[in-house]
């Protein structure tokens, strides 16, 4: 008995020791947070029950993502893809500005960096790892077919030999090799060189400060400073809505109008797909404190913000990101943020 009970230990924490690099993994083949975690649970489930018959003949990090990746293109057979609001509707100007919303696995769904990227020595591996889960790059996987998107990201994101992507997915060299060309030429048909591609890792002094000034301009709902941070052709999107607004003056124009509410917000610093980001909280005149109202995530170029997108759905997303569903009106942001970064 006491040797059974070691040996399910062990296998515990050899499993456990996969859970975020194989999370991020199947986070970029599905597009939702959610989806992602439960689909490495029945991975980590699925290698339990059949340990034994694991025979060593490949590592057992291989033998986890074959069994990921057949979860994986399971749950994508029902061909559903997750998108951003711009993917699936024009830009509306302000003066016809609806908010209609989509069902829940419509969205791109955001995720925490913690939950998805392992720590890494290696400063380029770590930057490609983040690269890799940025809204516009997520996007783009969305668009490729399912066994193509698992080559891509294999072959690209996590660096296997073309010979062990092959195997992984019982396909020829060859067959993978096609399969990630023509991966490449979707992906370069949609350019993702502008949006969010020059985020440096980390952020660099110029970019902290334009958070810094980001900050200030919205809790002080100052839409003149606001104006000058956002690049002229800026997109604002708000999730489970399909609008999405372009350029300074719709985005200030609806921060005034139909989102007046968030005037007076707290923003807490977040680590997101591998962008800057902040958990909005606004005033909650019942509670007299502060209430969720979006996890932000910031696109950034040239000193500019390019792409500003509130996820809503905040009784998913904030205990997702392990942040509190209220705060004092007293707050503490210094302590707040202290607290957040230690949950990650």
């Amino acid at each position: 008995m006491g040797d059974g009970t070691a040996t399910a230990t062990d296998l515990d924490v050899q499993l456990e020791r996969y859970r975020v690099e194989l999370t991020g993994y199947c986070y970029r083949m599905l597009g939702s947070s959610f989806e992602a975690e439960d689909a490495v649970q029945d991975t980590m489930v699925r290698a339990w029950r059949n340990h034994e018959k694991f025979e060593g003949r490949s590592s057992l990090r291989s033998w986890l993502y074959r069994i990921a990746t057949n979860v994986c293109l399971d749950m994508l057979t029902a061909g559903n893809k997750r998108a951003r609001p711009m993917d699936l509707t024009e830009s509306t100007p302000l003066a016809r500005a609806a908010l209609s919303p989509r069902p829940d696995n419509t969205w791109l769904e955001p995720m925490p960096d913690a939950r998805v990227l392992p720590t890494v020595e290696d400063p380029a591996e770590a930057a490609v790892a983040k690269e890799s889960v940025r809204l516009a790059f997520m996007a783009a996987l969305q668009q490729l077919p399912a066994k193509q998107r698992a080559v891509l990201i294999l072959r690209e994101v996590l660096a296997w030999k073309a010979s062990e992507v092959a195997e992984l997915l019982d396909t020829s060299v060859a067959s993978v090799n096609s399969a990630l060309q023509r991966a490449r030429a979707t992906l370069a048909e949609r350019d993702l060189t502008g949006a969010d591609a020059t985020v440096s890792n980390p952020l660099d002094e110029e970019q902290q400060k334009l958070l810094e000034r980001y900050v200030a301009a919205f809790e002080g709902y100052d839409m003149t400073a606001l104006t000058a941070l956002l690049h002229e052709d800026a997109v604002m999107t708000m999730p489970p809505f399909d609008l999405w607004l372009t350029g300074p003056e719709d985005i200030t124009g609806f921060m005034t109008t139909l989102g007046a509410a968030c005037a007076g917000s707290h923003l807490v610093p977040v680590a997101v797909n591998g962008l800057p980001g902040f958990a909005q909280y606004k005033p909650d005149e019942e509670t007299g404190g502060f209430s969720p109202w979006a996890v932000q995530v910031l696109e950034i170029s040239d000193g500019r913000i390019t792409g500003f997108h509130c996820f809503l759905d905040t009784k998913r997303w904030f205990p997702l990101f392990g942040l509190p569903l209220s705060l004092p009106l007293d707050l503490d942001v210094e302590a707040q943020t202290d607290q957040v970064q230690e949950g990650e």
